[in-house]
């Protein structure tokens, strides 16, 4: 497989090279997923990074995209199905749709961008769309998501966002200017929406370079033209040959190998950074995550960073066990979320999201664990358990410090180049998951579905200390077993 760079391809929409900014660290290319088929048995097999799961942290063995092999055929990308994958600068281009594939299954062939748009602070309006394409697409609110509140006090930053069944990213700056009627100051947002969140990596240095030359020349948007030209979805239609609305389904659930995917939704390191930050209470965020609860992380801007510890947080429930996790509500990441968003909130049983704004820390209905920098807290009495460290929190995380410890030395000392410590992280915590869930199915059909203190300890869990844990875990996937273990604290 060709290996793609982490560069937006350079089209002639592209009309300035991009600057290397010290600071912002650049997403990592995809890894090639590696999977075989097996002819007559018609199953498959993947590597122990390339893990068949379809959502983050849900399973959904009924969907009908699936990860697939490529093979390479007289010097091209080609699929199982025979399909080619155009070369980079042909990518978007209209191709005749093949009678064999599914509305979802030439969707994902696509780059889908179904909008491009301009966001600027008006001193006398405040927040407001400057332009876009298409000009009659509903953009309500993407002024408050794509410049952040509080962007004012730096001077750039990148911020990923939900916008209804889209996801969007958005790069802002923040230009001084000798101008009264700015009063010293010209802030932009350019962004882009697309039903899914996993190939906006690939736009980030273009909108980057769109908003400083936005800046510099406002009303340029021949460039933004070309591109929206370029890479526009086209949309499913209906029988009356209307677009309704893009397909709601995202990365979230499209059958795709996990790895690969993580490895193109953040920069390398991102997970790295994310278990240091945290420590070792990541296993607390990892609790409250595999019991699909409403997660919300506050942060003054930046806000960029932040995005990427929504989406590492919802990494850690991650279960590649069939038929585990299909009656829980999804876990969704909602990147960056303002006060616009708290009607939507109010009817989600699971998510994930940041926010710069501090009034949602008194909007407890909201929320289950509520994150401010590295401090964790829930109103929930009956969660209150979880946040206490017992001693299996402890072993767990000394374990996920040793194993990158190791690797850290096999890399510099062997010069082993073939695994990083975002494949450690995600399969730590993946095997982890599955070890919990496949213990607790074998007891949930023993004759004698009784859940035993050795049960337990086998988990990785403490007794005692996870008793609440595991007495939630039960009753949120529906386990039919019985915790024997005496606890007064879940009582």
């Amino acid at each position: 497989m060709v290996e793609q760079s982490d560069r937006a391809p350079l089209l002639d929409w592209e009309e300035i090279p991009p600057s290397s900014d010290p600071n912002r660290a650049a997403p990592s290319p995809p890894a090639a997923p590696k999977e075989n088929k097996d002819a007559t048995a018609g199953k498959k097999t993947s590597t122990p990074v390339c893990l068949a799961v379809t959502e983050i942290g849900r399973r959904n063995d009924n969907f009908n995209v699936t990860c697939r092999p490529t093979a390479a055929v007289d010097g091209r990308e080609r699929s199982p199905k025979g399909r080619e994958k155009l070369p980079v600068h042909m990518r978007g281009q209209p191709v005749p749709p093949s009678p064999d594939l599914t509305v979802r299954d030439q969707w994902e062939e696509k780059d889908h961008i179904v909008a491009v748009f301009v966001v600027t602070f008006n001193t006398r309006s405040g927040n407001m769309v400057e332009w876009c394409l298409p000009h009659d697409i509903n953009l309500d609110g993407v002024e408050f998501k794509a410049m952040a509140s509080g962007s004012h006090r730096i001077t750039n930053d990148f911020i990923y966002f939900r916008k209804g069944c889209y996801f969007g990213l958005a790069c802002f700056a923040n230009m001084p200017v000798d101008n009264e009627l700015e009063r010293g100051a010209r802030m932009k947002s350019v962004g882009i929406l697309s039903p899914s969140y996993t190939l906006l990596y690939r736009y980030m240095h273009f909108l980057e370079n769109q908003v400083r030359l936005q800046l510099k020349s406002p009303g340029h948007y021949s460039p933004l033209e070309a591109f929206y030209e370029d890479k526009k979805a086209i949309l499913p239609l209906t029988r009356n040959g209307l677009v309704t609305a893009c397909p709601t389904w995202s990365v979230t659930t499209i059958n795709r190998c996990m790895h690969p995917e993580m490895k193109i939704t953040h920069p390398a390191g991102c997970m790295s950074q994310f278990v240091q930050f945290f420590g070792e209470h990541i296993m607390v965020l990892w609790k409250f995550a595999l019991l699909r609860k409403r997660l919300l992380i506050f942060s003054p801007p930046p806000v960029g960073v932040v995005c990427y510890r929504v989406y590492c947080c919802c990494s850690l429930a991650n279960v590649s066990l069939p038929g585990i996790g299909a009656s829980v509500p999804e876990l969704r990441p909602f990147f960056y979320i303002n006060v616009a968003d708290i009607p939507a909130l109010e009817t989600e049983m699971s998510y994930v999201a940041c926010t710069t704004e501090k009034i949602f820390e008194d909007k407890k209905e909201l929320h289950d664990l509520y994150i401010d920098n590295q401090n964790v807290k829930t109103h929930r009495s009956h969660l209150l358990p979880l946040l206490r460290l017992n001693a299996a929190d402890k072993e767990r995380y000394r374990k996920l410090s040793e194993q990158r410890q190791m690797l850290l030395y096999s890399q510099e000392v062997d010069g082993d180049c073939t695994s990083n410590e975002e494949d450690l992280f995600i399969v730590f915590f993946m095997e982890l998951n599955n070890r919990i869930f496949q213990i607790l199915s074998e007891v949930a059909g023993s004759a004698d579905p009784t859940l035993t203190a050795e049960h337990v300890r086998a988990m990785g869990l403490d007794p005692q200390g996870d008793r609440c844990f595991l007495v939630e875990l039960l009753e949120v996937y529906g386990v039919d077993a019985t915790l024997v273990i005496d606890n007064l604290c879940c009582h």
